[in-house]
């Protein structure tokens, strides 16, 4: 079992990434983003309080997240790996996922951190604002998404370098040579 978390900010290009990842490695794809629409669109319980913290541009607390992210890993017992996206966003979530993963007699191996400046990721997300009309992708809701990362989620990576596990991938450029440097990571 093989499992990698691709970070980077909101239209980083980890969604794009993680669906050609899947198709070659066969991963479970865990997307935090994913999971909170799917609660939000079905207006489950826990979906209810994830629509009010989301609309609010501010980051789920890491107790609900983590319940959702164990709830997934223990449907898919007989998985080749997962493949995390959107998670970790702090050290505490990283050090539970550890934990977690260490429990269930597995890890993270891989953290592929896909490097893209503000300034590429503002103009991806105008594209895909008039293209998927996402409403994390409302500009106030967006720049609270991207003073998140760039002021708090950032901080994730020393954590995951001091352990040897960061792996920093161009994150501009042609999709598919991203993707090859990201292979590169997963084979080695």
């Amino acid at each position: 079992m093989i499992n990698t978390v691709i970070f980077g900010p909101p239209g980083a290009g980890k969604g794009t990434q993680s669906d050609k990842l899947i198709q070659k490695y066969g991963f479970i794809h865990i997307s935090t983003g994913d999971l909170f629409r799917w609660h939000t669109k079905n207006d489950t319980p826990l979906g209810k309080k994830v629509k009010e913290i989301m609309n609010s541009g501010a980051l789920v607390p890491d107790d609900i997240t983590i319940a959702m992210l164990k709830e997934e890993l223990d449907k898919n017992p007989n998985a080749k790996g997962f493949l995390f996206d959107g998670f970790p966003r702090t050290v505490p979530q990283a050090e539970a996922l550890d934990r977690f993963m260490k429990e269930n007699g597995t890890a993270i191996h891989h953290v592929i951190a896909l490097d893209v400046t503000e300034q590429e990721v503002r103009g991806r997300i105008a594209k895909r604002r008039n293209t998927e009309n996402r409403v994390d992708d409302e500009e106030e809701k967006l720049n609270k998404r991207i003073s998140e990362y760039f002021g708090k989620t950032i901080h994730v990576l020393p954590f995951y370098k001091e352990q040897k596990r960061l792996n920093t991938v161009d994150g501009i450029g042609n999709i598919d040579d991203i993707f090859k440097s990201i292979c590169k990571v997963i084979d080695a």
